[in-house]
């Protein structure tokens, strides 16, 4: 493991955000990241003033499966025999990646308008109460609880990582749920595109120096797909030994 992952790490377990760029010939794009659980209203204005692209919550495959939580594009297609436009709006692939991470948006139901930096941290501190309430609860339980915490439309986007987690979709979504395992936090993440003054994506090298004077980390996606091969063999492999 590659030392700025493991600075990536430590800085994550402790609630402090890092920056993570995807890939050349991807998105191109620096997200800022932080753990679900550590969010505050602070860490929200910092992302829609420092970052400035839209903040979205993410939930591993698992708890997302058990809530019964889908892709939006596959309940848009679903529901294209009651609105034909439907059909034709998911159509079509993306040009950097085979398919989209999000799901549905929410609010907690505590919130007023929801669009808040209070309001938004309400949402998603809860949401990363309910993932980690999730994961040892029943499906019925399951959700029953996140519908009596969050109602839909809201102003958090939720993503899902894909399952196996890296194995195909490798995109910000994947890689900030990974790193999240390995820190040993909540399996969710909040993360925002950093925009440039341009208009477009923060170019990598501007994205570094920001890192540099905040005195963040900043890792590439290659370095987490190397860690999590390494992370995700050796855990298989002692859980296969603690299971004999």
């Amino acid at each position: 493991m590659s030392s700025s992952v493991e600075r990536a790490l430590r800085a994550l377990a402790g609630g402090s955000p890092i920056l993570v760029y995807d890939a050349d010939g991807r998105e191109e794009e620096t997200d800022l990241v932080i753990p679900s659980e550590f969010i505050t209203p602070i860490f929200v204005k910092s992302m829609r003033k420092e970052a400035g692209g839209l903040i979205c919550s993410t939930l591993p495959f698992q708890v997302a499966s058990k809530l019964g939580l889908p892709l939006l594009e596959e309940a848009l297609a679903r529901l294209e025999p009651h609105y034909p436009l439907f059909g034709d709006l998911v159509s079509g692939p993306l040009p950097y990646d085979t398919r989209s991470a999000f799901s549905i948006s929410v609010n907690h139901r505590k919130a007023y308008t929801g669009i808040t930096d209070r309001d938004r941290a309400l949402t998603i501190s809860a949401l990363a109460g309910v993932c980690g309430e999730v994961m040892e609860a029943t499906v019925e339980w399951a959700r029953r609880l996140f519908t009596s915490e969050f109602r839909s439309p809201g102003h958090v986007p939720i993503l899902i990582a894909e399952n196996p987690l890296l194995e195909g979709r490798r995109g910000h979504t994947e890689l900030a749920t990974a790193l999240t395992i390995m820190a040993g936090v909540l399996p969710t993440a909040t993360l925002c595109e950093m925009m440039g003054d341009q208009g477009g994506a923060l170019p990598r090298v501007e994205a570094k120096k920001y890192a540099r004077d905040r005195n963040l980390v900043f890792i590439e996606g290659q370095e987490v797909l190397e860690a999590w091969g390494k992370w995700s063999g050796s855990w298989q492999q002692e859980s296969l030994i603690s299971s004999i």
